[in-house]
């Protein structure tokens, strides 16, 4: 059993806590919700945690730390096994405490279990395009099942899964989908990624015997991003510690942004309703960002409704005031950020000794980095997106183009290849026969129509990809950037030369600017950001427009993004401005238009 109260040789000496750091570190048994805000330090708070429960006798096989990503596991890891050199000789040769994924914690538990969910322990694990494999044979076979697409297909089963549904909660249909399916797992041997969790769920409710096994080996499971869990995740974890109640969980409701992958933030806010007895530390101070951020974030985040409130602080200087831009059109926009960071990196270049500052382009949708792109590209300037494809490289940008670029040229065989591989041959055939002629007859936006009605392509898109809408974005984008030209000769020649200057190297400067969008910049952090596309219709999303929880969602998904920068924050925008900009106290805001000087530069625009 751990003693309560802290002993000099229990806190890694090297690492600065404060009193709330060494609150949450030092607590003794039960359980714990460790509420943290941006910046304030989480990662090292729950790493502190995992060694002094070791320093203060716990074996590292007692106890379980789970992370969502394995760079987070990694990063744990090396942590404890790292810095300081004291603790690197402390802890070597011992064994670690599992630190890993829920995936991969599951994966462990069924490798040892498989038995009583129909497998064996040579079992494997089916990705995304094996499970589809399964679905399409299965939905072929079923005349029921006609109403399914096959990613319709795949996200019910995931989401019976992630929700742990009975057969009872199920109707005909979804009934004789999931029946069908799992019975082709099991005779396949294998288990797809979404078993990992609920068939551990299953076994531990079936198997009183075994779920009190586990519950005594793992006496105190740790748990990073608690905000993010879902249910299947959620009864892990409750069934797992109903007996010890060693249950210590750190997140942030504020950062909750991936509903649409079922995680359900309300878990963490109803921590004290599952665990009455829980320990509440907050974690308010933001060592991250200047005072001016991390004002401007709680300022934002404090108009949802929904959320465990805790007041958002820091030492740090105020710095800069946020930039607001204002432009009429995206490539408005674009332009004023790159002219914003020709600005920064001039300033870097004439004082000697400074080091280049990180920067980010942070956006909603990938759809939006086609005008940012397209500038950087004229304007020569590395860059490289994070998790995605260069806006001309991506396949639906690629399809119809290649319908434009045969029209406009009959003899490209490359892309009359490319028309008769992506459509079914009666539909690839009238465009080959048709789109010649129709671009002598047909304005640019007409032809693009005749296109996307011809090959049905939204329709194509939701049947054949789980994310259609993304794609659907990425095509929309296209047609509203062909709106600016008059001719189809025209627009092929400057995609061609964007596509020219897009060069893609497996090794990018040290200075090149990073894009991404605000789901993957979550956990990282830079010198100067800049998040484009703060318009009522992209941030929040148009989809999002007639639910307040999912405005709520969309308004923590800004709170994550304006607290990923650590000295200079800006916010731009074309048209309509976002409601978000008008939660921020004006006081703190620095605005521009096109027309207007910007950070002691004018405005330079890039053709």
């Amino acid at each position: 059993m751990i003693k309560q109260g802290m002993r000099k040789n229990q806190v890694d000496n090297d690492t600065s806590l404060s009193s709330a750091q060494i609150e949450a570190v030092t607590h003794g048994p039960g359980p714990m919700l460790i509420a943290a805000g941006a910046g304030s330090g989480k990662t090292r708070t729950l790493t502190q945690r995992l060694i002094y429960l070791m320093n203060n006798g716990l074996a590292p096989r007692e106890i379980i730390a789970i992370t969502f990503t394995n760079k987070a596991a990694d990063e744990m890891r090396n942590r404890i096994l790292g810095s300081p050199s004291s603790q690197k000789k402390k802890f070597r040769g011992k064994s670690v405490p599992f630190i890993g994924t829920f995936h991969s914690f599951g994966a462990s538990i069924l490798r040892k279990e498989a038995k009583l969910a129909g497998r064996t322990r040579a079992f494997v694990i089916f990705d995304d395009s094996d499970s589809k494999k399964i679905i399409k044979k299965i939905l072929g076979a079923e005349d029921a099942l006609k109403r399914y697409t096959p990613v319709k297909a795949r996200r019910e089963l995931s989401r019976i899964k992630n929700n742990v549904l009975n057969t009872d909660e199920l109707d005909a249909q979804q009934g004789l989908l999931f029946e069908k399916y799992e019975d082709s797992l099991k005779k396949l041997n294998a288990f797809d990624f979404d078993d990992l969790l609920e068939k551990v769920v299953r076994i531990f409710k079936s198997n009183p015997g075994v779920l009190e096994g586990y519950q005594n080996k793992y006496s105190f499971v740790l748990v990073d991003e608690y905000q993010d869990i879902n249910t299947s995740q959620y009864l892990i974890l409750k069934l797992l510690c109903e007996k010890h109640r060693n249950l210590n969980v750190v997140g942030d409701d504020q950062q909750s942004i991936y509903g649409f992958r079922w995680s359900d933030f309300t878990n963490f806010l109803n921590f004290e309703r599952d665990w009455p007895e829980a320990k509440i530390v907050n974690l308010g101070e933001n060592y991250r960002s200047t005072s001016t951020i991390v004002r401007a974030s709680a300022s934002l985040i404090d108009k949802n409704k929904l959320q465990r409130r805790k007041k958002l602080w820091t030492q740090n200087e105020n710095g800069d005031p946020i930039y607001v831009l204002g432009a009429q059109t995206a490539e408005e926009e674009a332009n004023m950020v790159i002219s914003s960071i020709v600005s920064r990196r001039s300033l870097e270049n004439k004082m000697p000794g400074l080091v280049t500052e990180s920067i980010a382009i942070l956006y909603r949708t990938n759809a939006q980095s086609r005008a940012i792109e397209q500038a950087l590209n004229f304007g020569s300037m590395p860059y490289k997106i994070f998790g995605g494809v260069r806006f001309y490289e991506r396949k639906e940008i690629k399809d119809v183009v290649a319908g434009l670029r045969y029209a406009s040229n009959p003899k490209d065989e490359l892309s009359r290849e490319r028309i008769a591989k992506t459509f079914k041959k009666s539909v690839a055939e009238e465009l080959i026969k048709n789109l010649p002629r129709l671009a002598k007859e047909l304005n640019l936006m007409e032809l693009i129509g005749f296109i996307l009605k011809t090959t049905n392509y939204f329709d194509y898109l939701a049947v054949k990809f789980e994310n259609s809408e993304d794609r659907i974005d990425n095509v929309s984008e296209l047609v509203q950037f062909a709106t600016g030209f008059s001719s189809l000769v025209g627009f092929i020649e400057r995609v061609a030369l964007l596509q020219a200057t897009d060069v893609i190297t497996k090794k990018q400067p040290s200075h090149a600017i990073n894009l991404m969008t605000i789901h993957l910049a979550k956990g990282l952090e830079f010198d100067n950001v800049y998040l484009i596309g703060v318009n009522e219709g992209l941030l929040p999303h148009q989809r999002s427009l007639f639910s307040e929880e999912e405005i709520e969602e969309e308004r923590r998904l800004t709170y994550v993004a304006i607290t990923r920068a650590k000295k200079r924050l800006h916010m731009s925008f074309y048209g309509l401005p976002s409601r978000f900009l008008g939660d921020l106290p004006p006081e703190l805001i620095e605005f521009s238009t096109s027309d207007q000087s910007f950070d002691g530069e004018k405005t330079v625009f890039l053709d």
